[in-house]
């Protein structure tokens, strides 16, 4: 009896090698790895000679903000740009949504809201805040992949956590096998920089990095793995700018056996100072974007094999809080557009510029994130009995972003005219195409809610 569908000549990556062959999909799963040119009776064939498949990336770090707040994005057009960017899994802060994601009844709300939304598959982040630890075993119930604190002021309606309630959640958390998230960076010292330059009239964009320097970011991180090592939780450090943040939590897992995995995105790995001051509000985020020598630091620790994940902390927001920042930097939304982005800038600067193994990236995008939030072996590899969710890219294709490639709402990103070496061609989710040469190809709604099973722990 033939398969249903065969993915035929492609060079197949996954995090410990490669092979050229095809994938056999039956019912949206991997049910055959096939090496080399053999032949595969099947009702559908696809030809991806030439092409390079890797596993569909887990972006385990974005803001689509919904419930509240969709004129900032939605999951629609959310999960479009990310299919766009080779996304076939996103697993969705709890923040910014009205109201945020931090008790039982607002999740089951929020899963209502977007039922019927989303193009690819999602999870989500449940919130940690001051305080709703009595919440936390309800959201852990509903299936929620991991908790996200602030350690520094959120900007949106979600309470900052201190060391009582970051070591309390730690503590909570493992006893499910669950994971605390947190943004590590020092809110007395951000607040008190902020308020002392403000005080001096900078509204310049270098006054915004002066209020946060590496120092508060390495503080809070290496304060958050103390705590997680005394509680025996499962720290997971988001959006790290900093080598040496990186290798203090690289350092603390393999030296001293806490259980420590650090994320970093794109925009830390493209742009530098230079590139905030000429770009201004658009690129800026929290922490925020560093200097070229950092850059190029951070770049060596993901070389080096330190850096368990990275995704795009896509926060988008309608240019009109982001215009007030161009004559004072202190009144525009923090936040980067780049969900569609995090495939071509790794393949650029890291693939085609530095050496990077595609392996290393399909570990770091892909597998590890899978891992980590516990949708691992179904999210994240090329395995029979996986479901069939990978990305086919020409590798060798040069192009420029334009501000018409951009499926989220607002058309703007500071991505936007870069040259990127390596395009998405083609998106694949349970064996489905959802996305090809620009276009979504399924209904709003095929995406399915994944809930956290049992991490099989760090590649």
């Amino acid at each position: 009896m033939p398969a249903k569908l065969f993915f035929k000549g492609g060079r197949f990556v996954t995090e410990s090698g490669e092979f050229h062959g095809g994938l056999v999909v039956e019912d949206g799963k991997i049910v055959e790895l096939v090496s080399g040119a053999t032949a595969v009776q099947a009702d559908h064939v696809v030809d991806l000679e030439g092409k390079t498949v890797l596993p569909g990336l887990v972006d385990d770090h974005v803001h689509f903000n919904e419930p509240g707040r969709e004129h900032w994005e939605g999951y629609y057009t959310g999960s479009m740009a990310a299919a766009a960017g080779g996304v076939t899994t996103f697993i969705e802060m709890p923040l910014n949504a009205t109201p945020p994601t931090i008790d039982r009844a607002k999740l089951l709300d929020k899963r209502a809201a977007v039922r019927d939304k989303a193009v690819v598959d999602y999870a989500l982040w449940g919130g940690l805040v001051d305080n709703n630890l009595a919440e936390l075993e309800g959201l852990h119930a509903e299936g929620v992949v991991a908790f996200k604190g602030f350690m520094s002021n959120s900007g949106v309606d979600f309470a900052r956590i201190d060391d009582d309630m970051l070591y309390a959640g730690l503590k909570m958390t493992a006893t499910w096998g669950n994971i605390v998230g947190v943004h590590a960076e020092n809110e007395y010292v951000t607040s008190f920089l902020g308020e002392q330059l403000r005080a001096q009239g900078r509204t310049d964009r270098a006054s915004w990095s002066e209020s946060r320097p590496p120092a508060a970011e390495l503080e809070a991180l290496k304060r958050a793995v103390y705590w997680a090592g005394f509680s025996g939780g499962h720290l997971h450090v988001v959006h790290t700018t900093i080598a040496a943040g990186i290798r203090a939590a690289y350092e603390a897992r393999e030296r001293d056996g806490i259980n420590v995995t650090v994320e970093t995105c794109p925009h830390y790995l493209y742009f530098d100072e230079s590139d905030f001051e000429r770009l201004g509000p658009i690129a800026k985020c929290a922490p925020p974007i560093r200097a070229r020598a950092e850059v190029e630091s951070l770049w060596e620790c993901v070389l080096a094999g330190m850096v368990d994940t990275i995704a795009s902390d896509h926060s988008p927001c309608p240019w009109s809080d982001k215009e007030p920042g161009m004559d004072n930097i202190w009144q525009a939304w923090g936040g980067i557009s780049g969900v569609q982005s995090t495939l071509p800038v790794l393949l650029t600067e890291g693939v085609h510029k530095r050496g990077l193994r595609l392996s290393d990236l399909v570990r770091m995008t892909s597998a590890n994130p899978a891992r980590i939030f516990g949708l691992y072996p179904q999210k994240g590899s090329l395995l029979p009995g996986s479901d069939a969710d990978f990305v086919v890219i020409d590798l060798d294709k040069e192009w420029e972003l334009s501000t018409a490639d951009l499926l989220n709402k607002h058309k703007f990103s500071p991505y936007v005219g870069g040259r990127f070496k390596g395009m998405v061609e083609r998106t694949v989710v349970r064996g489905e195409t959802v996305y090809e040469n620009g276009r979504i190809l399924v209904q709003p709604g095929f995406g399915q809610f994944l809930r956290r099973g049992t991490a099989a722990g760090r590649g």
